[in-house]
């Protein structure tokens, strides 16, 4: 059985890692489900209904292979035209990130979009989206998380060049650990 964490590739066949990765989707946008990767199994696992009325408003997952400061796989938005199902894997053009204080832990989000859907083919950073796109997904985190009486905050979304960074940062960090066998 393949590991999705530690088993695919993070970088897409003949393009730039980092500005296009592979991302494994754990939600699907729309969904109120919060699902996890078990990370011994590699299984995914229904983490908790979200207590609030609100829905994800992108695909929501990680980046393989890689390990951010929370000690979880990179989380990573990716948005498209249409829900992708859990488990998924698909590719993504990086256009920024967003980042979160998240129980006092630095939690980056990045934003990509689907490689190869035609309505986001000229979202090259995230400068180009909608503000109210931005303005949504900002209050998509807090709300949720106030609900389960959490304290996040969430800052400015950043240019896609600050998420090149921290993703491989990221892929550094992954394999110093693995390295060490954890």
């Amino acid at each position: 059985m393949i590991h999705p964490w530690h088993d695919v590739t993070p970088g897409v066949k003949e393009l730039d890692l980092p500005r296009h990765v592979r991302a494994i989707i754990e939600i699907p946008k729309g969904s109120s489900n919060k699902y996890e990767l078990e990370k011994v199994s590699g299984m995914l696992c229904l983490d908790r209904v979200l207590s609030s009325a609100v829905y994800y408003p992108a695909n929501y997952g990680f980046i393989p292979q890689t390990l951010a400061q929370d000690d979880d796989p990179l989380d990573i938005l990716v948005f498209c035209t249409e829900k992708v199902p859990t488990l998924c894997i698909c590719d993504a053009r990086v256009v920024g990130m967003m980042t979160m204080i998240d129980d006092g832990q630095p939690d980056h989000k990045i934003i990509g979009v689907l490689h190869n859907d035609p309505e986001y083919a000229d979202y090259n950073n995230a400068s180009s989206f909608p503000k109210h796109t931005f303005k949504m997904l900002k209050r998509f985190f807090e709300d949720y998380k106030m609900l389960e009486d959490k304290e996040v905050e969430v800052d400015e979304i950043l240019p896609a060049e600050a998420a090149h960074a921290v993703i491989q940062d990221s892929l550094d960090r992954y394999w110093r650990e693995r390295q060490r066998g954890g």
